[in-house]
């Protein structure tokens, strides 16, 4: 019997690779009676030691493997394809994906146990191979979107209707399923990309299909029913039919379960009047928008194929309420840009108060527009996953390896939410003409003395806020702030501190001002207060010299009420409660 695995070697274990299963899904639901095949996926991480993943592979006795490949697996999926052989001689091996499907002559070249590669889409590929009764190079060389040494069988005609498409996640359907909240949980209500960035595989194949409406309503109620906790939508641009994509954002509304939040990827200049004024009313916790803003300079923008007004794109991002998270991209490395250029691009975007701000890096990929400009305008780039740009004609390598330090502090300090009061409160002093940028470059700088080379090492959050107060205290002239603002700052951050949790030990930056007596009567004032233990066991009152929760110049004391662990109920956040200042702070109140 022929028995074929596909295999999905993930780049960490909270991913689901979308692939494996959808083609998976489609060959046994088109499975005709009389065939005598078996097919099935195996996920793993790049994590996994190459012979636990043998192994596994090889107690399934499959007679067929195909691995599902991309620049952050390819190298482990290379090496178990070399040793893939020595243990079971006689499997045919195929690899498809954005990592195989465009380098072919490369592949075969390299890699010699490599028997054949799949272009394009999979599903019916793969449900044609199964259907071959003897499967040989040959033969495989005969079935359309398939590479062997001996040839190419022709370009697959793409999939006309997603509605063959069966739901990805069966098992989320059994009565058994238990959420893992770690998992995410990818999904197409589309395919296609209508844009050209020169940089995006995507831009290679422009023509859109949608899956049904009514099959998506009822795929995303699946995920709701399992009380999924994120669902990220993996089409290219979701919002390209404003009436379709307005429907889809209306069920999710309707029918949410106060807990899954779904992610979208927004092209902004697709977002008409209709959806700025629908998204004002969606309520917190449902949704999360990655938006790429990639640069900020017309130039640049042109020459990567996404021509966009700026300030329209701004003012549209703008009127993104906060009840929805927002994830702004920019893209270091891109034509034109130097450092100061890129500067700009910083300073503008996170100008917009996003979320979070991801600063990534060009990737030169195998087959799109970006790697001819590249090869002809001098760019050099690894050779090797993930094909990282290493040096432009505006941008040296020098340059590059500072903005990956700007891109650690930017993770540290502003995207993780941890220091949200008082990064917002800095946006707010830096002067214009310095902007964050040169805030966060000061840091980088500082960070360098403090621990030459080393200072990326992963630290715990409480290192992190230390830091944050040393540099602060002694970089204070330099940045031009005035000491009342520094006040200001380690009241925001005392803030931002007691906000992440109940502390255990407090640190020593951390100049705490309690008042027992205050405490204890916020507590009967905002609890139940049945359990005077449990009371203070979640619970924090402190007291401040401005109002963290609304930036305005008053002495508040506020009550800190942290989520209990509750069967049933999730997503609970802090609680913050304003309390009347009772007493002036004695040293015999402290703590």
């Amino acid at each position: 019997m022929k028995k074929a695995l596909l295999v999905a070697i993930n780049s960490r274990f909270s991913h689901t690779n979308l692939a494996v299963r959808s083609i998976t899904g489609y060959v046994n639901s088109h499975k005709s009676p009389h065939e005598n095949y078996d097919i099935s996926f195996l996920e793993c991480t790049i994590a996994q030691p190459l012979l636990e993943i043998l192994r596994t592979i090889a107690e399934v006795k499959p007679t067929m493997v195909l691995f599902s490949v991309y620049i952050w697996n390819s190298p482990q999926v290379w090496s178990i394809v070399a040793e893939l052989k020595k243990i079971l001689p006689s499997i045919l091996i195929g690899a498809g994906g954005p990592e195989a499907g465009y380098r072919s002559d490369e592949l075969f070249e390299k890699i010699p146990e490599l028997d054949f590669i799949m272009q394009g889409e999979g599903e019916q590929t793969i449900l044609e191979i199964m259907e071959t009764p003897h499967i040989s190079t040959e033969t495989l060389t005969k079935i359309p979107g398939v590479f062997t040494r001996l040839g190419f069988g022709g370009e697959r005609p793409l999939l006309p209707d997603l509605s063959e498409l069966p739901f990805p996640y069966p098992e989320i359907q059994n009565p058994d399923f238990t959420e893992q909240d770690t998992r995410i949980y990818y999904y197409e209500s589309s395919r296609g990309c209508p844009f050209n960035c020169a940089y995006c595989m995507s831009s290679i194949d422009k023509r859109v299909r949608f899956m049904p409406l009514e099959k998506t309503f009822q795929d995303i109620q699946r995920f709701l029913d399992a009380h999924i906790k994120l669902v990220k939508f993996v089409d290219r641009t979701f919002n390209l039919n404003t009436s379709r994509y307005i429907a889809i954002w209306d069920y999710i509304c309707t029918h949410h379960n106060g807990y899954t939040m779904f992610h979208f990827e927004i092209a902004t200049q697709q977002l008409d009047e209709q959806a700025l004024d629908y998204i004002q009313s969606v309520p917190k916790g449902i949704m999360q928008f990655e938006i790429g803003v990639q640069s900020i300079h017309e130039k640049t923008l042109a020459a990567v194929g996404r021509p966009a007004k700026i300030e329209v794109l701004a003012e549209k991002i703008r009127r993104v309420p906060k009840t929805i998270h927002s994830h702004l991209d920019l893209i270091a490395g891109l034509p034109y840009e130097t450092l100061t250029e890129f500067a700009k691009s910083f300073d503008y975007t996170i100008g917009l108060y996003p979320d979070m701000l991801q600063l990534g890096f060009l990737k030169v990929l195998s087959g799109t527009t970006m790697e001819i400009y590249a090869k002809n305008n001098n760019y050099q780039w690894l050779s090797q996953p993930p094909y990282e740009v290493l040096s432009t004609p505006d941008l040296p390598y020098e340059d590059l390896l500072f903005l990956k330090d700007i891109e650690l502090v930017l993770d540290i300090y502003n995207n993780s939410g941890n220091f949200k009061s008082t990064i917002h409160f800095i946006q707010s002093i830096v002067s214009p003409k310095k902007g964050m940028f040169a805030f966060f470059s000061s840091m980088v700088h500082w960070l360098h003395n403090q621990f030459p080379g080393e200072f990326y090492l992963p630290r715990k959050t409480g290192t992190w806020f230390q830091l944050f107060s040393d540099f602060m205290s002694t970089q204070k002239y330099q940045l031009d702030f005035s000491s009342e603002q520094i006040d200001v700052f380690f009241e925001l951050l005392r803030f931002d501190f007691l906000s992440l949790g109940k502390p255990g030990a407090i640190p020593q930056w951390c100049n705490r001002s309690y008042n027992k007596d205050a405490h204890h009567k916020a507590l009967l004032t905002y609890t139940d207060m049945t359990s005077t233990r449990e009371s203070y066991s979640y619970s924090e009152y402190e007291e401040f010299a401005v109002n963290p929760l609304s930036g305005s110049a008053e002495k508040v004391g506020i009550l800190f009420l942290y989520p209990k662990p509750k069967s049933g109920v999730r997503n609970q956040e802090v609680q913050f409660h304003l309390c009347p200042i009772l007493l002036e702070t004695y040293p015999e109140h402290n703590q």
